[in-house]
């Protein structure tokens, strides 16, 4: 992906605040601050002194949550970011020799820098897809070649709820894939970064399309939902996943004030925080998407089952708007953007946003016009 620069943002004199609140952009669900509730929980948290390494009373009160959401027995290992939870979920599944099935837009094939194979020593097998989701048919393209000591094993498959193309797994896929992975002997990891999100959509429990779908281990995400930063790696069959505990260490995302991760976890799940938030996002993302397929000129090229909007814009159009709003291109070849909305996307930032693409659309085909013009008057100086 990639973006232009905006203008640098104003600076208050005397606030200690180097950016400009007002700024909004549309290019990912990082850029938004941290939910006022989560804040508070960390204050609330930053009082005395409580035992480190994740023996406080927080990550206790955590693992219990969790158990609300997927289950009985189930193990909890909270983590620094997305990319450790996911190269210390997909270590724990495989041997050294195994290799992990996945999308070719998968986040752990295109986003994190080689993490998994350079730091996690995991081969990764991709599948180009069109819409972001692994099917069984899928997954055999890469699924084969056990016994060739020549050949990476194909020991585990990694799905991302929703995908990187903004799509979402239903709980019958979820199942699909799994029963099909455990019938070849493989296991089944699920990137959870947007989780919140997928469950907003299906409008159905978490552990309906995770724990109760067959998913082993889950890389459990925070960061994108609000959190301050954070995720949980959540063992949802124990016995699938191995060496957590000396792994999280081992791939230096073990937390010494362990309690401050906890506690926005806490906060998130508690009170439905996380539902209404990934909810807003997504009604914020689908409120884009009715605005801009009345806009002439935008070609939508996913479905919107989440907080990202996927689109074709014409030649010029993208870096212009840029100006005013930051979003990244997804696949700058074909003019492809993503427009990402946040749990503090506003019903104005969508409205203002759709306003700008207009006009920048009527621009273009205003000078499209004068050109036809031209060309038939024969004054063009083509």
């Amino acid at each position: 992906m990639t973006t232009t620069a905006q203008a640098p943002a104003t600076v208050e004199n005397g606030s200690g605040r180097l950016h400009d609140p007002a700024v909004r952009g549309f290019a990912s669900d990082n850029y938004s601050g941290v939910h006022p509730e989560v804040l508070a929980a960390l204050a609330a948290a930053n009082e005395g002194h409580q035992v480190s390494y994740g023996e406080d009373d927080y990550t206790a009160r955590l693992q219990e949550l969790m158990e609300e959401h997927f289950g009985a027995g189930i193990e909890c290992f909270p983590v620094f970011n997305g990319t450790g939870a996911n190269v210390l979920a997909l270590q724990s599944l495989l041997p050294r020799w195994g290799a992990v099935v996945c999308a070719s837009t998968a986040h752990i094939n295109m986003d994190e820098n080689g993490a998994p194979e350079r730091i996690g020593g995991i081969k990764l097998l991709h599948v180009p897809t069109p819409d972001g989701k692994l099917t069984p048919e899928l997954i055999d393209r890469e699924a084969w070649g056990w016994g060739d000591e020549h050949r990476a094993q194909p020991l585990a498959v990694s799905i991302t709820q929703t995908t990187e193309l903004g799509t979402c797994y239903t709980p019958a896929e979820v199942r699909a894939i799994a029963d099909h992975v455990h019938a070849k002997g493989m296991k089944l990891h699920m990137d959870g970064a947007r989780l919140a999100n997928a469950a907003a959509h299906l409008q159905v429990p978490l552990r309906a399309f995770t724990r109760d779908a067959g998913v082993d281990i889950l890389s459990f995400g925070g960061t994108k939902n609000g959190l301050l930063y954070g995720e949980v790696v959540v063992a949802l069959n124990p016995e699938a996943a191995h060496g957590l505990i000396y792994l999280r260490k081992m791939n230096m995302q073990l937390a010494s004030k362990m309690r401050f991760l906890s506690a926005q976890f806490i906060a998130l799940l508690e009170d439905g925080l996380w539902l209404r938030s990934a909810s807003h996002a997504n009604a914020m993302a689908a409120r884009l998407r009715a605005a801009v397929d009345s806009i002439d000129g935008v070609l939508p090229t996913q479905k919107t089952e989440s907080n990202g909007v996927f689109a074709i814009l014409p030649a010029g159009v993208a870096d212009r708007l840029r100006e005013y709003f930051r979003f990244y291109d997804w696949n700058a070849a074909a003019r492809e953007v993503r427009w990402m909305c946040s749990f503090d996307t506003t019903e104005d930032d969508v409205d203002a946003f759709a306003a700008a693409i207009r006009k920048e659309l009527g621009q273009v085909t205003g000078q499209a016009r004068g050109q036809a013009r031209d060309r038939a008057a024969g004054t063009d100086a083509g």
